[in-house]
């Protein structure tokens, strides 16, 4: 790779050794992905986790002396406000929450603790060249906004935004942008869950670059949001097309380059009922908790579930995930009230993979989100999943068919 004379100079240590520990990493991305130089950034989003492997390198950079000079936003751990003493999260819990809380504060991060940055913190516009990581958030910015930024590793994120820079290959090449899978949606699209479940046909897409024809020309954010983030659920997608809707894709020749799709697909409204069939637990029966909120949910999908029960008593704990700038929307237009007042809970900063739900291990809930269900299945929660009004009826009465 060709340094300029600046990042020869960061690589040789002239402005501290942690920022050579990070341009050394991101020359060793650039040279096995074939980059033939650096080129700036101007954004950036870090997947921070409380966990010790990402904690030891943040902590080993910040140690060597580094600072972000482009301050990224990030990932959420879960909220140390709300969840510091309860009897579910243990002292070394806390701890590593809080070193990882100190650490990215120190290194000069934007502590927005939400998933969700393409969504009002962190929106970058089209063309810039930028470094996310988390897995909803990349094919968001680069399918909808049309910036540019490869699949970031929490790590090579970190270390973009120390340096400033990122190896020039990938989705930041006009050419690697085209899409290759024709997608033909013959499913009737009718709410934003669908798009939770057509993202989750990613063994049926295929590896790729999957360009949508046959969706409605009017899209919500959220189902955006959805179709993202289960895409890189069920496989791993730096971005998507869909034609007559998103900015690189006005015409199928443009969305192609003008060349033929080296496949196609199609799927039916069959095809979304057998993967849902296949990822959610079995229906018709008791449920001990509802979770909404992987990715964090918006504030119309808050005003939705408080419209739903106003007035009513939730039957089951109910939790809702959210960013911090949501939460605090939903106390001032009266929304948290009405939640609370049911019996359910809006929690900032916080992820449902993580150890501050060890209450509910080996319990059912019902989620709108395959990702939700997915993750946690580690720490015991097992998931029904149906579209979110399903949810909360459920939740009012606790079960669901």
């Amino acid at each position: 790779m060709e340094l300029d004379k600046r990042q020869q100079e960061m690589l040789a240590g002239q402005y501290g050794n942690g920022t050579a520990m990070a341009m050394k990493i991101q020359l060793a991305i650039g040279e096995a992905f074939g980059a033939s130089r650096m080129v700036p950034i101007t954004r950036a989003h870090v997947a921070l986790s409380n966990q010790e492997a990402d904690l030891w390198f943040v902590e080993k950079i910040l140690k060597a002396g580094a600072k972000c000079v482009i301050s990224p936003t990030t990932n959420p751990g879960f909220s140390l406000q709300y969840f510091t003493g309860c009897p579910d999260v243990l002292p070394e819990d806390i701890e590593l929450m809080n070193r990882t809380h100190n650490a990215y504060k120190e290194i000069g991060a934007v502590l927005t603790y939400t998933c969700t940055p393409y969504m009002g913190s962190n929106i970058p516009h089209f063309g810039e060249i930028v470094a996310f990581s988390e897995s909803s958030a990349t094919p968001f910015i680069n399918s909808v906004w049309g910036a540019r930024s490869n699949r970031e590793s929490a790590q090579s994120a970190l270390c973009a935004a120390i340096t400033g820079y990122v190896p020039e290959y990938g989705l930041l090449l006009a050419e690697n942008r085209l899409g290759d899978i024709l997608v033909e949606v013959k499913a009737t699209m009718k709410s934003d869950f669908e798009y939770q479940l057509l993202g989750y046909m990613g063994k049926k897409i295929g590896s790729g670059i999957p360009v949508f024809v046959g969706l409605p020309q009017t899209i919500s954010p959220e189902a955006l949001m959805n179709l993202g983030a289960q895409l890189n659920t069920s496989g791993a997608y730096g971005m998507y097309h869909i034609v007559g809707f998103t900015p690189e894709a006005r015409t199928v020749e443009q969305a192609f380059g003008g060349k033929k799709p080296k496949r196609s697909v199609v799927i039916t409204d069959d095809d979304l009922q057998k993967i849902l069939a296949e990822i959610s637990a079995a229906g018709d029966r008791k449920v001990d908790f509802a979770m909404f909120g992987c990715p964090h949910i918006s504030i119309s999908q808050v005003q939705m579930i408080a419209e739903i029960v106003n007035g009513k008593k939730l039957a089951i704990e109910t939790w809702l995930l959210t960013s911090s700038y949501t939460k605090q929307l939903a106390e001032r237009m009266g929304l948290q009230k009405i939640i609370n007042d049911a019996g359910g809970e809006i929690v900032e900063d916080s992820c449902p993979d993580q150890p501050c739900w060890r209450h509910l291990q080996g319990k059912v809930g019902v989620t709108d989100s395959p990702k939700c269900a997915y993750y946690p299945k580690r720490r015991g929660m097992d998931f029904i999943i149906r579209d979110l009004a399903t949810c909360v009826e459920a939740a009012l009465k606790g079960d669901v068919q």
